[in-house]
């Protein structure tokens, strides 16, 4: 067993992180995303060394979290390589924008917009800790990874 077999046995909430780099919006998906603190509000969120949404999220300072909804798969499949990628304007993406300007998955049963505190290395990933500028809710159950596959909470998706 591989630390990769491991890891994928851990159950993880579906969040798309967005940001904005060269006028255009980026995303990726992640299940590395965590609650902090209650007092200042803060989260963190891995983010893959190598990819663009990264490099956005770093050089922008400001970020999004949508913690998708159970039947929105396609869109973590969109945003994870693994389906037709969004354009810059995410105009094929429901969506809406943020205090803060920056998408917001439209259905996300909760979403953050946050402003970078600190970025520490970690590997092949970096830890983005965020403070939590403003947050809402929406309806129904999270979308969870676990086994490298997609599920509802109670059961498969």
């Amino acid at each position: 067993m591989s630390v990769r077999d491991a890891f994928a046995r851990h159950a993880g909430g579906v969040v798309v992180v967005s940001s904005s780099l060269r006028g255009g919006f980026r995303g990726l998906t992640a299940t590395s995303f965590i609650a902090v603190s209650l007092d200042p509000p803060l989260v963190v969120v891995a983010l893959d060394r190598f990819a663009a949404t990264r490099d956005a999220v770093v050089d922008g300072r400001v970020f999004n979290v949508s913690v998708l909804e159970a039947a929105q798969e396609f869109v973590a499949d969109r945003f994870a390589g693994r389906a037709p990628p969004a354009d810059p304007s995410w105009s094929d993406v429901g969506h809406f924008l943020g205090a803060n300007g920056l998408p917001i998955i439209a259905g996300a049963v909760a979403w953050f917009e946050c402003s970078v505190v600190s970025v520490v290395q970690g590997g092949d990933h970096d830890l983005v800790i965020g403070s939590v500028k403003d947050c809402g809710v929406g309806t129904g159950e999270p979308l969870v990874l676990w086994d490298r596959m997609f599920w509802r909470l109670g059961g498969r998706g």
